[in-house]
């Protein structure tokens, strides 16, 4: 891949990006998140309701002999367990014995990446994710939910040689609009939800070949 662009939105004007910081129960865990859409980068910046303008900061990431997990060449199950690792969609005890066995199934092995690429689970994913885990969505309905969620793709840079290889170009620091993106970033939602629930009420859900029934395989 050589060397791309991304960009992180945020709250803060001054970022500096650091090798083992961040939220373990963010997507991919610990570590920086960026995307290569200038415009999701600034949804994402005012995505709070605080009502405060955000800042899109501009970075050049070398890919150059970086280990890159990229969830979009496997199953969107491999990509679910994942999150599952970090991040919980039900708080019931059936959902923590069957999320152990969901992982074992179809979890891949992260440690040994640089970066991991991949969907950002924004507020529509946990609709999905709730309904997908009470068993109420078919597992062929699935992907083709989270592509109306426009959930966006996102680069979690993982590792300290990765974060050596991160450079923030000074002049793409941009101001975001609060009112603008934060409307943006609300439509999108609302919209996404409106399209998931559609398909979740079709005939195409045939609510056979569901969470539960993964591990009679």
């Amino acid at each position: 891949m050589g060397k791309i662009i991304l960009y992180h939105g945020s709250p803060n004007k001054v970022i500096v990006p650091q090798y083992g910081l961040g939220e373990e129960k963010h997507d991919y865990g610990k570590g920086f998140y960026l995307t290569e859409s200038k415009e999701l980068a600034k949804e994402w910046a005012v995505c709070r309701p605080d009502e405060t303008n955000g800042w899109l900061h501009k970075y050049e990431l070398d890919t150059t002999d970086l280990k890159l997990l990229d969830f979009q060449q496997y199953h969107v199950l491999s990509w679910l367990a994942e999150l599952m690792k970090h991040r919980d969609a039900a708080d019931s005890r059936r959902y923590k014995v069957l999320s152990r066995k969901f992982i074992e199934k179809y979890g891949i092995e992260t440690s040994g990446y640089d970066v991991i690429k991949g969907w950002r689970a924004n507020a529509s994913y946990f609709y999905i994710a709730r309904e997908f885990v009470r068993d109420n969505i078919d597992i062929e309905i699935l992907e083709e939910l989270l592509s109306l969620g426009g959930l966006g793709i996102q680069y979690c840079v993982k590792s300290e040689l990765a974060f050596s290889k991160l450079t923030e170009i000074r002049d793409g620091l941009t101001s975001v609009d609060y009112i603008e993106f934060n409307d943006k970033y609300n439509e999108r939602d609302v919209a996404a939800r409106r399209k998931m629930r559609q398909l979740v009420d079709s005939e195409a859900n045939k609510v056979t070949n569901v969470f539960s029934t993964l591990f009679e395989r």
